[in-house]
């Protein structure tokens, strides 16, 4: 398990005597054999600025720092893959703040390259390599070309083509999961928020927040186009917007003229579910699946990092009773980070809030964040860390009836909501 790392020039080698090392929240640990995987389809290797990597002396068990000339290097795993350790590294420049990705351990081992992680999903429709961007770029064009005034495919375009986002390739493929954003505000201050940061805060968003009110002819424009498919899901609150639920009266006209002429595919929303008022007016409009995002069941631990704006967790908590007891099925967005995530407190939380809310689903998410801002702004643990694989296990046994993955199911048979005949809609 030899260490990897990179020059300033981000050329990437196997160190030829040094094994690897990991780290867990801010402790640098040795990575064990059972934690590694090949490297995945679909991941990529980038070299860590304004660091230096650390490897382990196996004769004399020391742990050295290298050279800062000698970078870490980290893997981003595609969708289906829960990180078990952050890359084994210490801060050149301790004022500098990496961007915002999920950075895993990666080593050098029997001749390929080898992850900290563990599939927790089928990757197979999210892995970048399954989305042929010439298709996607034929997709643009038609769609763009059919609805010439449909300011949201306009939008959409310099997320599939700029960003390669794949829900939006999807959107412009017709398959799948495909996205429709709706809203340019929020209701959160989410400390690693990828699409708006504060001009202070250090970081870089890596995408762009929608600027513009669409309305409902367009929204239900996109919708219908994407919902031709027993299996396919159109989904609201996308990487690019704010809180969906903001604009709950745009959602809510748009699900109603939806299912009056089609009960085709699935209707979700991805939301922080702090504005009851409005989830509950999405839910009772037809809405099928609801994936909420979250990073802890503690409230320090949440307010601390989604920093909400008139809400709390209770009001998470109620809004998801609520969906749950009408039929929707309802899964987290789980944010997850090494050697937090799985401290003994979070996961005894989070266990009693998935039973309390009648959790179908957790989707474990890699958080994007600076590992060092990320730790500075939580609480501090409190129990033992019992490490990301025995936390995995641990959720599979007391949580039989909880789907553990990755990403937006379709339901199982039996488990769909009901949906109401068309002719009552209309």
């Amino acid at each position: 398990m030899y260490l990897v790392y990179a020059d300033e020039q981000g050329n990437v080698y196997d160190h030829p005597t040094l094994y690897g090392l990991a780290r867990s929240a801010d402790m640098v640990v040795e990575i064990m054999e059972d934690e590694l995987i090949p490297l995945p389809e679909g991941a990529t290797l980038v070299s860590l600025p304004s660091t230096r990597a650390i490897g382990l002396d196996p004769e004399s068990g020391e742990m050295i720092p290298l050279p800062k000339e000698m970078q870490a290097v980290g893997a981003l795993l595609p969708q289906g893959f829960t990180r078990l350790s952050l890359p084994g590294y210490v801060k050149a420049d301790k004022d500098y703040k990496l961007p915002l990705f999920g950075y895993s351990a990666v080593v050098w081992k029997d001749g390929g390259f080898y992850v900290t992680a563990e599939m927790s999903d089928d990757p197979l429709k999210w892995n970048p390599l399954n989305c042929d961007r010439d298709q996607v770029r034929q997709g643009v064009e038609r769609l763009v070309s059919e609805y010439p005034e449909n300011r949201l495919y306009q939008h959409l375009t310099n997320c599939a083509l700029g960003y390669e986002c794949l829900t939006s390739s999807n959107t412009f493929l017709n398959r799948w999961e495909g996205g429709v954003p709706v809203s340019y505000s929020c209701n959160a201050g989410c400390f690693g928020c990828i699409s708006e940061q504060p001009d202070d805060s250090g970081f870089v968003s890596p995408q762009t927040r929608m600027n513009f009110r669409p309305r409902v002819d367009e929204i239900v424009e996109v919708m219908l186009e994407h919902l031709k498919t027993p299996e396919s899901i159109i989904s609201f609150g996308q990487g690019c917007e704010g809180e969906p639920s903001t604009q709950a009266k745009l959602i809510i006209e748009a699900i109603r003229e939806v299912r009056s002429i089609t009960d085709m595919g699935y209707i979700n929303i991805n939301t922080n579910a702090g504005l009851n008022d409005h989830i509950r007016g999405i839910v009772d409009a037809g809405l099928d699946l609801m994936r909420v995002s979250t990073i802890s069941a503690l409230d320090d631990h949440y307010n601390a990092y989604y920093k909400p704006r008139a809400y709390t967790l209770a009001n998470v908590e109620k809004s998801m009773r609520y969906a749950a007891e009408q039929g929707v099925y309802t899964s987290i967005n789980y944010l997850i980070f090494p050697g937090v995530t799985d401290r003994e407190e979070e996961i005894e939380a989070m266990i009693d809030f998935a039973k309390r809310t009648k959790l179908r689903l957790i989707q474990m998410r890699n958080l994007n964040i600076d590992p060092e801002s990320y730790l500075e702004l939580i609480p501090p643990a409190q129990g033992d860390i019992l490490g990301m694989k025995q936390m995995l296990d641990i959720y599979r046994e007391e949580l039989p009836d909880v789907v553990i993955g990755s990403f937006t199911h379709v339901p199982p048979q039996g488990m769909a909501r009901p949906k109401p005949p068309l002719s009552a809609l209309k």
